[in-house]
């Protein structure tokens, strides 16, 4: 086996020059082989072993001679510091300023004592004159008959009711004709669909549509188209501006009730000074001028 002294490529023929770059031996200098020498097993072993401890004059703790002697020879010169590490400079704090002392509050030199205290006096009411029981009975007439200003108008009132009633009867009639299309029906079949839970999904879908636009903002599309609206009948709740769900939820079951009697329940809204129906009075609601 011989190496190619310039590309380094073994070969193992015996030919005079390289195969792979065509070197020729022969101008190659005879290199003599590395003479190592022969361990015999008293060698020292490991990465420091070549190191002598006994030669080595910079350990003092392996120095020959007396193990008590001190290290550092009495009388000589202390040798300077290699480095002293500097603190950063000190900044004086700035003084707190002191506190203020109070302020004395100013009082009025007035002696309680020469003031005499009355307790209040109770004002009983003045006794009203006796009216005449005529006066009386017109005065009961005239609040009777007379309205008040912010009630809604009865023809407001019945247009809203008017337009809420064909938004109702538009629904109604839209969700049965697709009824009767998803069951394959037509408009004469009509009979052949449940009665019960069909009246009960309309009654449902149209006291949502009251019920929802009522608490939303107290105004339905037709109250809405009419400029009226309903609020809460105590003056105390009226100061929020919006019935409550659950009032608006008895309001619109409300008017089954007033319905149901040959619609006796909506006659108090064509008389009285603030035209509350039956509704209005279950659910403590009025309808006023929006």
């Amino acid at each position: 086996m011989a190496k190619c002294p310039k590309c380094e490529y073994f070969s193992f023929d015996s030919g005079g020059r390289c195969r792979n770059c065509g070197y020729d031996f022969s101008l190659a200098v005879d290199v003599p082989p590395d003479d190592l020498e022969i361990q015999r097993g008293t060698e020292p072993f490991g990465p420091l072993g070549d190191f002598s401890l006994n030669d080595t004059p910079n350990l003092p703790l392996f120095t020959p001679g007396d193990p008590d002697a001190p290290l550092v020879t009495p009388g000589a010169a202390p040798r300077a510091p290699l480095s002293v590490r500097r603190g950063p400079p000190t900044t004086e704090r700035p003084a707190r300023p002191k506190p203020r002392a109070p302020v004395p509050e100013p009082r009025l030199a007035l002696d309680t004592a020469e003031i005499p205290i009355v307790p209040p006096r109770s004002r009983a009411p003045a006794p009203r004159a006796a009216e005449p029981a005529g006066d009386v009975a017109s005065d009961a007439a005239s609040d009777a008959a007379s309205v008040d200003p912010a009630t809604a108008g009865l023809t407001a009132r019945l247009g809203g009711a008017v337009i809420d009633l064909t938004i109702l009867m538009g629904i109604n009639v839209a969700v049965l004709y697709f009824t009767l299309k998803v069951c394959d029906l037509t408009f004469g079949d009509v009979l052949l669909l449940p009665a019960a839970p069909l009246i009960a999904f309309l009654l449902l879908l149209d006291g949502g549509y009251l019920s929802t636009f009522v608490a939303a903002g107290g105004q339905t599309i037709g109250k809405m188209a009419t400029g009226i609206r309903v609020v809460p009948a105590d003056p105390a709740s009226r100061t929020a501006g919006r019935v409550t769900f659950g009032h608006a939820v008895v309001r619109a079951a409300a008017y089954v009730v007033s319905l149901v009697p040959f619609g006796l329940g909506f006659l108090p809204v064509f008389f009285g000074r603030q035209r509350r129906g039956l509704h209005d009075r279950l659910a403590d609601t009025r309808v006023i001028k929006a």
